[in-house]
């Protein structure tokens, strides 16, 4: 048996549970042959001090302590947390329930209250983001490339003003652009049946990929419906579920023997694409194509009409963002502000797109985990060695615009870290929206403004300052809100 363990032990007085603990669960850990290494936090200080190493190699971490202990450096491990007399009068069970009842520390998916952070155990979310994820490259590639060459289309008369859309395809540049545009839209026109191909792949597998790219293809494509807009990323949705959950039933049924190696690759894609046409076709198509026009026109007429909406969407959009570190909350924030984005281009074109929600998004995404490398910098007296390391990792993440590096924090301290994080993500989605900042493509971060395109007012500085005015506020939070540290918990 190759079992380790590693465990800490303490006590209110720091004198004879702390020892009688450790003491307990090294005699039950030989005797049932499992490695352990317990450090002791006494009166005297830590002793047989856990090094990462022994950290890293241990399958779980028991906390048999009766004082708060500094978690951080367990960040990613199984940890079970119990009182000093559970060593002592039960050692050998509480191994057991170690290794049965252990939840991982500061990970996706980590539950404070009723929030779950960084995961969601929603089915429908996780292959919707499936979706997603598959989309997102192509996303970005045509994004940018329409944005180059969207540059190039503005012609200026000899004075140097506008006065025409277009590119002139006589000259050789000319002619080049106009081709990256016309690859750029073909990006666009394609990545709403790859998102949906996926979608049904997550539910069913390979043979939904044909039919739910073909059924998203025909509920987006205005002159098949006959209709004024296509049905838009609610139309795919809707096609990816139908097609996965039809693949799916059709893979349950006993199908003759001689059939079998017929099923994937043919069967059941040209039963689920018949049917998925019919249901485009006579059921769905045109209801949702109206609807999709209806919402998108309010929301980009609510845009124009008053000059605080774009604030105010982006604050609310940025908050969910902040609020739950990758969870539900925050994917739910994301696929509006992706749905949006994607379906405006393909109806009213680049230039009128509405960017505000996915805009909101990228501004916001990295404010948690960069707002706690911040408070760290300007709060040193508040935070223990352990945490400004993981500080330092969250600044990493945060610079890719990973929400997640915030979550060990927020394990720790969920109303301090959500309060903080949601009114700085807020500010920075609402101050990038109402700036007019454009996300076309890139890493949603400070960095976003070299890796990746983004129009603003001010190239650089407007999308970095948006950002930074909500990490500031959100290190600001963190920082006056915490205690300082006391030389205990620094040692």
């Amino acid at each position: 048996m190759n079992k380790r363990i590693v465990a800490v032990t303490a006590c209110a007085a720091g004198i004879a549970h702390t020892y009688m603990a450790a003491e307990s669960l090294e005699k039950a850990a030989k005797k049932t042959g499992y490695k352990i290494k317990v450090e002791t936090q006494g009166s005297i200080g830590a002793e047989n001090v856990l090094t990462e190493t022994d950290i890293e190699t241990a399958d779980v971490v028991i906390i048999a302590a009766d004082i708060n202990i500094d978690l951080m450096r367990f960040s990613g491990k199984r940890v079970l947390s119990v009182k000093s007399i559970d060593a002592i009068k039960a050692p050998e069970a509480l191994i057991k329930r170690a290794y049965d009842e252990a939840k991982v520390f500061g990970a996706k998916g980590t539950k404070v209250g009723k929030v779950t952070l960084g995961k969601t155990e929603n089915n429908f979310v996780k292959h919707i983001m499936s979706g997603i994820s598959y989309m997102t490259p192509m996303v970005i590639a045509s994004g940018i490339l329409l944005a180059i060459a969207n540059i190039f289309a503005f012609q200026a008369n000899e004075l140097g003003q506008i006065v025409n859309w277009g590119f002139d395809t006589s000259t050789q540049m000319g002619f080049f652009m106009s081709k990256l545009f016309e690859v750029g839209q073909v990006g666009f026109k394609l990545m709403i049946p790859l998102f949906a191909a996926f979608v049904a792949n997550s539910i069913a597998d390979k043979p939904a990929i044909a039919p739910a790219m073909i059924g998203a293809y025909l509920v987006n494509d205005a002159t098949y419906l006959g209709t004024q807009t296509g049905g838009g990323f609610l139309g795919a949705i809707l096609v990816a579920f139908i097609v996965g959950y039809l693949v799916k039933g059709l893979k349950k049924i006993k199908w003759p023997k001689i059939l079998q190696p017929l099923l994937a690759i043919m069967i059941i894609p040209l039963i689920a694409t018949f049917a998925i046409m019919v249901i485009v076709t006579y059921l769905i198509g045109s209801p949702i194509a109206g609807l999709m026009d209806s919402l998108y026109s309010g929301l980009t007429t609510l845009n124009e009409t008053f000059a605080g909406a774009p604030f105010i969407i982006g604050a609310i959009i940025g908050g969910m963002i902040g609020f739950d570190f990758g969870g539900p909350v925050n994917k739910t924030a994301l696929i509006f502000g992706t749905a949006v984005y994607t379906d405006t281009v393909a109806k009213f074109g680049i230039a009128n797109a509405n960017f505000v929600p996915q805009t909101a998004t990228q501004a916001a995404i990295s404010v948690a985990p960069l707002g706690i490398w911040l408070a760290s910098v300007l709060f040193k007296n508040k935070f223990t060695k352990n945490e400004k390391i993981s500080a330092s990792s969250a600044f990493g993440m945060g610079m890719v615009g990973v929400t997640e590096g915030a979550i060990p924090f927020a394990a720790s301290n969920p109303v301090q870290m959500i309060t903080a994080s949601v009114a700085g993500s807020a500010l920075a989605g609402g101050l990038a929206s109402i700036t007019g900042c454009k996300f076309y493509g890139g890493i949603g971060s400070p960095l976003g403004a070299v890796i990746g395109y983004i129009e603003q007012p001010v190239p650089f500085i407007t999308w970095i300052l948006c950002i930074f005015a909500g990490i500031l506020v959100t290190a600001l939070i963190i920082g006056f809100w915490r205690k300082p540290v006391s030389e205990e918990e620094e040692e």
